[in-house]
């Protein structure tokens, strides 16, 4: 069951199309994540369905009940939506308790009564219940606003880049807290991020803009290892794309021989590979082996576990019509165990190559 529901969102800011032919189905207490780059489309979307913008056409429903359509336009503040902004948004002459119980009915004891639960869900001290935003940390702050946004029971919790102003180890922990208690309550939500890991490590459902236009949507590692198009493929990390010559589930390209995620495409292509796919070693014999290729360390970027490396192809000869024979690659390693810059390493791949289904803007391999 669809708890969420827009079909065919338009809108245009002036001559220009901010949501271009938007459809997108959220199902029932999932996680869905919104990712692209700046002025994709994405914190609009996000709006519309808060209602804080209404769409030029288009509809939306939650819950089976119509949010907006060509008739109706149901107002923000009776959608029962939780919203979390990015920098939390916490009234600063309020506190803590005072933040978390707004807009809260009831007795004064009922109320004192949510609070403390809600403090408790989202793990803050009941101690803090009256200390003042300023003397909150980032992480603390992002607490006391989900809390809020939480106090209403919302159908649908809307989430826009709340770990972005953290710090990179609490963002993490926020992010895993953040998803356990939205999973553990059933509550539907939506983030839009533009970091990729987060979207990727948060989400149930991804789904993909850019220039107002949803161009993918499916399951994280789908999205990840099978992307439509190379444009997705970089977006999401780090990618090898080259051209190719697919026949019979396998690609010949400059990595060799290689097995491809499918049987039916046959011809010109372009295929893609993730760097963790890539295997390298120095040892003698490997470097004798057929299958694979060979190229030289040039580059090591270390990141502590692990380390990227930068290797430069050594094609036996033309490839492609006297187009250049040399290519640069991504290679993923250990950090303890990365080959030195100027080192002649081997090459194979792990898994199958992915064959892009959009078309190619490099130029493919001929047949070989």
């Amino acid at each position: 069951m669809n708890a969420l529901e827009l079909n065919s969102i338009y809108k245009t800011f002036g001559a220009l199309p901010a949501l271009d032919n938007v459809s997108l189905s959220v199902p029932a207490g999932s996680r869905t994540a919104i990712v692209g780059p700046s002025g994709s489309g994405k914190t609009t979307l996000l709006r519309m369905i808060a209602g804080f913008e209404f769409p030029d056409s288009g509809s939306i429903s939650l819950n089976g009940q119509t949010l907006v359509d060509g008739s109706t336009e149901v107002p923000a503040h009776q959608r029962m939506i939780g919203y979390v902004p990015q920098d939390g948004a916490l009234f600063p002459h309020m506190t803590v308790a005072g933040n978390i119980g707004f807009g809260l009915s009831g007795d004064a004891a009922s109320k004192q009564t949510r609070i403390a639960e809600l403090m408790d869900m989202v793990a803050l001290d009941s101690r803090m219940s009256q200390r003042w935003p300023h003397e909150l940390s980032g992480g603390q702050q992002q607490r006391v606003a989900l809390a809020r946004a939480l106090a209403q029971r919302p159908r649908l919790m809307l989430l826009d880049e709340p770990f972005s102003a953290l710090d990179t180890g609490l963002r993490a922990s926020m992010r895993k807290m953040v998803a356990k208690l939205l999973s553990d309550t059933g509550v539907t939500t939506i983030l839009v991020t533009h970091d990729q890991s987060e979207a990727l490590s948060f989400a149930d459902q991804l789904a993909v803009m850019r220039q107002g236009r949803l161009v993918q949507t499916g399951q994280p590692m789908d999205l990840y290892l099978r992307p439509h198009d190379e444009e997705t493929a970089l977006f999401l990390g780090d990618a090898v794309v080259m051209p190719a010559w697919v026949e019979n589930g396998y690609a010949t390209c400059d990595l060799g021989r290689v097995h491809v995620s499918t049987t039916s495409q046959n011809g010109a292509a372009q295929i893609m590979l993730r760097p963790e796919q890539l295997q390298i070693s120095s040892q003698a014999a490997e470097l004798e082996q057929v299958d694979g290729c060979i190229g030289v360390v040039t580059d090591r970027d270390f990141g502590g576990n692990t380390c990227t490396l930068t290797v430069e192809l050594k094609l036996p000869s033309p490839a492609t019509d006297g187009q250049s024979t040399s290519r640069s690659l991504l290679v993923r390693s250990s950090g303890v165990h990365a080959p030195a810059a100027g080192t002649l390493v081997h090459i194979s791949t792990l898994g199958h190559a992915h064959v892009l289904t959009e078309p190619a803007r490099r130029q493919a391999v001929a047949a070989p």
